[in-house]
């Protein structure tokens, strides 16, 4: 396997609930010849499964794991994570700091040195004017991680300037025209849509000044597939919306452009994927693999995947976003196998788990919106009603998660806040009962309520242990509502369409700014990824003095 193409095999992961563990089944080439000393397999194509369909590709627009995953195989950013999680180098010549003077001693602004040998894969060259088209593009889109942009001086007034997208399902010609707008002031440089913080001195050098000093820029623009990663105007232009979905044919205009180790080579929706290797790519190392095959199957497809990948049809099962779902007694079966038990990988994945309540959004509607002591009161009531703890023993078996005591950051992060630390993790059944009588004493705010979750995995067990633990401490009943579609249940919660759903974050990078600022808010509710609707001044206040 190639070292760029980045499938980390020991962090692997999809869901688990409440502080999750992953667990993901690898065997490269477990049923090919080799034909060389180093073992590698003669044909060197990845087969895997996923378990979600892809929303998008577009860097500027990416929000989904499954999403990120791939694309971080075909687009750049300026500098990479490395196995042990350090800033390295990618289409910088340097880490920007103080002692390499790449960080003024005030903190405000970054000199970045660029490499002159980068090519898209394309064949066309890469400079710093594709670093400030990418940035300032992504800053206007609004995309989910737009405010990983925010520091940098002028990105409000970017924003404004290119005004809301319009909704995808209620104004699809208005979406269009939105996109292709910004692309028509970048190509003529309309100043609107230029961060006046970002300069270009020259081909190979990009100079960015932010408003205040900035202890997570560096990290947040290093994310994969994500506003910091770079894209070919050129091949933007040829379709401003759906660029991304179209694969790459050697010779023409468009397709899935980067500067990355692969390309998109197929695709059909919601069914497969193929990326194939660039050829006399700029990089190194060089890709070993020559292509990746990229099956899209439903979640109830994993029993029948596993005995696939046993014959030898499938390299892997558990990559890609939400594809994880390997249920306990199939892990113990794997387990419990001499031949394949040492191919079963288990790591924690740095996920916490949660139900969100619709709290900012009327016309969604519920018993949870506002801030009134009825719907903080309701909201607690059902918080307390849940008994994590047997959660974790009684669907997880203390294997696939575990419960999640100490805050909104998953153990282990910058920012945990110890264990036990969350009072609203504690199991308080009477307090609960107590709660509910007090604000909803004839049950009529609390009838007819679902619960929304995409399912498969764990999502389905829990989503039970869930329902039975409200009929039990309230004596509510809320009916499941499932969603096949994982991407579409997705949209429709970043977008408040439910009441009460299924709701999680994975950290991107070890700092407290990647939730709190992507999650809720101003910056959350401006790129339409504010699952509860929370945003309060005081809130927005403390976040920015941070």
């Amino acid at each position: 396997m190639t070292q760029r193409l980045r499938i980390n095999l020991g962090a692997l992961r999809p869901l688990g609930a409440m502080a999750a563990i992953s667990i993901l089944v690898a065997a490269c080439g477990n049923a090919a010849p080799t034909t060389n000393q180093g073992g590698l397999a003669a044909k060197q194509v990845l087969k895997f499964p996923q378990y979600q369909s892809n929303k998008t590709f577009d860097p500027g627009e990416v929000d989904a794991e499954v999403d990120s995953e791939l694309g971080q195989n075909v687009f750049d950013n300026l500098w990479q994570f490395n196995d042990k999680l350090d800033i390295v180098p990618n289409l910088a010549s340097d880490v920007p700091t103080t002692s390499n003077n790449g960080i003024s001693s005030d903190g405000l602004t970054y000199t970045i040195h660029l490499k002159s040998n980068v090519k898209f894969n394309n064949g066309d060259s890469f400079s710093s004017k594709d670093v400030l088209y990418s940035f300032n593009r992504a800053a206007a889109l609004q995309g989910p991680y737009s405010s990983s942009l925010s520091a940098i001086a002028g990105f409000d007034k970017v924003q404004k300037a290119a005004g809301a997208a319009p909704s995808a399902k209620k104004n699809p010609a208005g979406l269009t025209s939105f996109h292709k707008t910004i692309e028509d002031k970048l190509a003529a440089n309309d100043p609107s849509l230029q961060m006046s913080g970002l300069t270009a001195p020259d081909a190979t050098t990009v100079k960015i000044t932010v408003s205040n000093p900035c202890g997570w820029c560096i990290t947040a623009w290093t994310l994969s597939d994500s506003v910091g990663s770079i894209v070919d105007e050129k091949t933007v232009q040829t379709d401003p919306e759906n660029w991304w979905s179209k694969p790459v044919v050697q010779g023409q205009e468009g397709g899935m452009v980067g500067t990355g180790p692969f390309y998109l080579a197929s695709f059909t929706p919601k069914e497969s994927y193929v990326f194939k290797r660039v050829e006399n790519w700029w990089g190194s190392p060089k890709p070993t693999l020559t292509e990746v095959d990229i099956a899209v199957h439903d979640p109830s497809a994993i029993a029948g995947d596993v005995t696939a990948w046993e014959q030898g049809s499938f390299d892997l099962v558990g990559y890609a976003g939400n594809s994880s779902n390997l249920t306990y007694p199939l892990i113990q079966g794997i387990k419990g196998n001499s031949r394949f038990s040492s191919q079963l990988v288990s790591q924690p994945k740095g996920r916490t788990t949660w139900v969100s309540f619709n709290v900012g959004y009327p016309a969604t509607g519920g018993p949870f919106v506002g801030e009134s002591a009825a719907a903080k009161g309701l909201r607690k009531a059902f918080a307390l009603a849940v008994d994590n703890k047997a959660l974790a023993s009684t669907v997880c078996h203390n294997v696939l998660c575990s419960p999640a005591t100490g805050g909104l950051l998953t153990k282990g992060l910058v920012g945990y806040g110890g264990d036990g630390s969350d009072p609203l993790a504690k199991f308080d059944a009477a307090t609960a009962k107590q709660l509910l009588q007090q604000y909803d004493p004839t049950g009529n705010l609390t009838r007819n309520l679902k619960y929304s979750y995409n399912a498969g995995g764990l999502n389905d067990p829990v989503a039970s242990f869930l329902q039975d633990q409200w009929q039990t401490n309230l004596g509510i009943h809320v009916n499941l509502d499932p969603s096949s579609d994982a991407s579409q249940f997705i949209s429709n919660r970043l977008t408040g369409k439910y009441v009460m759903s299924r709701d999680g974050w994975q950290f991107d990078y070890n700092h407290p700014q990647d939730w709190y600022d992507n999650l809720w808010g101003t910056f959350a509710t401006a790129a339409g990824a504010n699952t509860s609707g929370f945003d309060d001044a005081t809130y927005d206040s403390i976040l920015k003095q941070a």
